[in-house]
């Protein structure tokens, strides 16, 4: 391994040591520099003490601009998250709101009939009856649907459920929401992605095979093994796998319509999901093939019965997810649940497996953007995807209780945390992206030929022709090999992308460390001159920090009616599907939920500096993290209250 390897998987761990370090060199200078009276004296007796007050010119000055761009940072971050989180619920409202749209269930939509925003897209049309528009206006205009000749049904959901030791309850009833969705028996193509160590997986999968075999287009499972050298355990492995085995149902005139989601075994999509997924692949043929749709995450099955500090950490972690799907994002990271054209997945030869992919929805948004050049299409699919909130099922047991959901939930932040080795996966692209910055040619085979093949340019399977001689075909149609030109690197949204990973991976350990040096700085230096003229910056750090948790308070109260919303129009929709009874729907109330903003001062380095802090320590030794599941609930059956391990 080079020491450009080493360094970028520890990048995360080496900037906090180096903050540290700074630190208290600046901290130590300044005890130094009292002792001293800030004076200077020359050195000519070996005996006398001596102090140049100019030598900790520098270091101070790198600190306190560094301590102001953090702020910034933390400033900027949660007035993002406001902005989007209310544009969405403003978008979901006024949609819910729409008569005309459910007028209009899966209208075939006329080609360009969306408006283009930047890279990260919405619509300004549905083709569901409870589908949400993301358009600015909420309202659609009846004149961009007609009865064209571009069939809904063309467009192929091939949809992916890892689970390992997942309950039959959990399974049955994403199986039910997705099979309650109307174009599910002619698109929806599903598979269990299992896993080869849980006993009787392939019985369980046949099980569930049999009963919704009628309800859509297929059902299958796949069996990730368990012995392949080099594979973390994980939802990236099981997604891999079965993606691999579904690449050789589809033929090369299928692939192009053909469009991969990956869904945690408990999520819940809306059929507008769907959706709006197929119109927006359909009204945008010339990025089809390069686009991955993300949609926000709502927790609102079971937030009433989870611990404040809990339900709060969920919250905000949706609003890190949401930050980046506001209106005119260029860059817009999944969270959970995506989906990606086919082609998209053979283009980059499927997910990885390895350690670094243990937060597998950003490594593969990663894996996408770089070997696109950065020129990936991100679109914001404007309908929440149901989540529920991790337990550990400690409801109804006091304090013990709180503290077993509490432990569960951080054992689940440590996972999030420990995706921090993405952002030295990213540094590693950009570099090879530079490399290769004239090279933008590409070829690429269906996943599943290419399996073996760790080329750049994969060569097409040998044909015979009508003479019986063996020939390798050009890029064309009747071969497996496509062959296109990207455009240049796209050095912008690459300037994005790192200021995203920074936010994600080292914004909370930064931020916690230069709050309590310079708090430690001023409380050193209280009373004495400002000689070397920054203490206006350390003023505006206090007031940036103000102003950051005022913005966190008012993006709960944006949240409430986003979750409201939310919860109405999932709630609506199971109920027409005769699913409503006995599943949770997580109600909220600003007066019954006040101490969720108590809260907040607690989550910050319980759920996010400090798990972040203990994945960067232990990255110097191990990139390897055992990779365990949750309790999460799941709907109750006659009188019993199941719980399921996501």
């Amino acid at each position: 391994m080079s020491l450009f390897a080493w360094c970028s998987r520890r990048a995360g761990g080496l900037a906090m040591l180096a903050t540290i370090a700074l630190s208290y060199w600046v901290i130590s200078s300044e005890l130094k520099a009292q002792r001293y009276g800030y004076k200077y004296q020359a050195t000519d007796s070996l005996s006398a003490p001596s102090y140049n007050p100019q030598a900790n010119r520098i270091s101070l000055s790198v600190f306190s601009y560094y301590c102001l761009l953090i702020h910034l940072l933390v400033f900027a971050f949660p007035l993002r998250s406001c902005w989007a989180v209310f544009t969405i619920a403003r978008t979901l409202k006024k949609s819910a709101r729409s008569k005309s749209l459910n007028r209009l269930r899966l209208a075939p939509v006329r080609r360009g009939s969306s408006t283009s925003l930047s890279s990260s897209e919405t619509l300004t049309s549905s083709r569901d009856l409870d589908s949400t528009s993301s358009s600015e206006s909420g309202d659609l205009d009846p004149e961009l649907f007609h009865d064209g000749d571009i069939a809904p049904d063309r467009v192929i959901h091939a949809i992916v459920i890892p689970n390992y030791k997942e309950e039959h309850d959990t399974l049955r009833e994403t199986l039910e929401v997705l099979a309650s969705h109307p174009q599910a028996r002619n698109t929806y193509d599903v598979y269990l992605a299992m896993e080869e160590r849980e006993q009787n997986a392939d019985v369980k999968a046949l099980g569930f095979m049999n009963e919704f075999s009628k309800k859509f287009r297929s059902i299958e499972f796949t069996l990730h093994p368990s012995n392949i050298a080099g594979e973390l355990a994980g939802k990236g492995s099981n997604m891999a796998w079965a993606a691999r085995k579904l690449s050789e149902r589809y033929s090369i005139g299928q692939r192009k319509d053909v469009i991969v989601t990956g869904i945690d075994a408990d999520s819940h999509l809306s059929s507008n999901y769907f959706g709006l997924v197929t119109t927006m692949h359909m009204a945008h043929p010339e990025t089809s093939n390069t686009t991955l749709y993300s949609a926000p995450i709502i927790f609102d099955r079971n937030a009433h019965n989870v611990p404040a500090i809990v339900r709060v950490a969920d919250v905000l972690w949706s609003a890190a997810g949401m930050s980046g799907l506001y209106k005119g994002s260029s860059i817009a990271p999944p969270t959970s649940v995506y989906s990606l054209p086919l082609e998209l997945v053979d283009r980059v030869g499927g997910w990885d497996c390895d350690s670094e992919a243990i937060g597998e929805d950003l490594h593969m948004y990663l894996k996408c953007f770089f070997a696109l050049n950065g020129n990936l299409t991100s679109r914001t699919v404007m309908s929440p995807v149901s989540q529920t909130n991790v337990t550990g099922g400690g409801r109804d047991q006091g304090l013990a209780g709180i503290v077993t959901d509490m432990r569960a939930r951080y054992k689940q932040a440590l996972r999030h945390m420990w995706g921090a080795l993405d952002t030295g996966y990213a540094i590693r692209r950009a570099a090879e992206l530079w490399q290769e910055r004239k090279h933008t040619s590409r070829a690429f085979r269906p996943l599943h030929t290419s399996m073996n093949d760790d080329s750049d340019a994969y060569v097409p399977d040998v044909q015979v022709d009508e003479l019986g001689l063996e020939v390798t075909p050009e890029s064309g149609i009747f071969s497996d090999v496509v062959t296109d030109t990207l455009p240049g690197p796209n050095y912008s949204r690459l300037l994005v992308l790192f200021h995203r990973l920074f936010e994600a991976h080292f914004l909370p350990v930064q931020m916690t460390i230069l709050i309590v040096a310079s708090t430690l700085y001023l409380w050193v230096t209280d009373g004495n001159s400002d000689v070397h003229q920054v203490g206006w910056i350390f003023t505006w750090c206090k007031y940036l920090r103000t102003a950051g948790f005022m913005e966190v308070a008012f993006y709960l109260a944006l949240y409430e009616g986003f979750h409201q919303v939310c919860v109405e129009m999932r709630e609506k929709e199971m109920s027409d599907a005769g699913l409503s009874k006995g599943m949770h729907f997580s109600h909220r109330a600003a007066k019954t939920n006040f101490i969720d903003y108590v809260m907040v001062p607690l989550v910050a380095p319980l759920y996010g500096s400090i798990p972040c802090a203990q994945a960067q320590i232990f990255h110097f030794w191990t990139m390897d993290l055992v990779y365990t599941v949750s309790k999460k609930v799941t709907r109750k059956r006659g009188k019993s209250f199941v719980e399921a391990i996501v």
